[in-house]
């Protein structure tokens, strides 16, 4: 049987919290303080295939809150997903690991990301969509041969100013 007659496989097995911490190391004084907090958000991404056709994608997010220059918060949160991704062609293969697998992922990390905030005693940080197509053309028209990363591995840093790609 040839490949051709194969068919393509991509399924999403399970969503998982893969680790998650929360500090808030000046309550109960942070909870005075009503001013504005600044919130920085960084995320980047990889998949590594953890048996035959089967790969497991992780989006490790950093949320740290201050006022002025005292913490409010610091969020560490990897969500993490497995696929299956079997005769899939090798120039579709990158677009799955780069688009689609993050895109799947990030709506259960914004919801992770809302609840520890919640459970911390804040208000809910919603954080805003991240589109992990647009992202990945601009890595791509960006990339020249000599600068050359794994595909599968994706750095965004995401503030209230900027998103870029590392």
């Amino acid at each position: 049987m040839s490949n051709d007659n194969l068919q393509s496989i991509f399924t999403l097995d399970k969503i998982y919290i893969k680790d998650a911490s929360i500090e808030v190391p000046n309550a109960p004084k942070i909870f005075l303080n009503r001013n504005q907090p600044n919130v920085e958000f960084n995320m980047s991404y990889n998949t590594l295939e953890i048996d035959n056709g089967v790969f497991e994608t992780t989006l490790h997010a950093t949320i740290n809150a201050k006022i002025n220059h005292e913490q409010m918060f610091l969020i560490e949160i990897d969500q993490a997903a497995i696929f299956q991704m079997k005769n899939i062609p090798l120039e579709q293969m990158e677009m799955l690991h780069n688009v689609e697998c993050p895109s799947y992922i990030f709506p259960y990390l914004r919801e992770s990301v809302s609840d520890l905030t919640i459970k911390a005693g804040f208000a809910p940080v919603v954080l805003a969509p991240v589109n992990f197509n647009y992202l990945y053309q601009q890595k791509k028209e960006t990339q020249s041969p000599l600068n050359v990363t794994n595909p599968s591995t994706q750095n965004v840093a995401n503030s209230s100013t900027s998103n870029t790609i590392n």
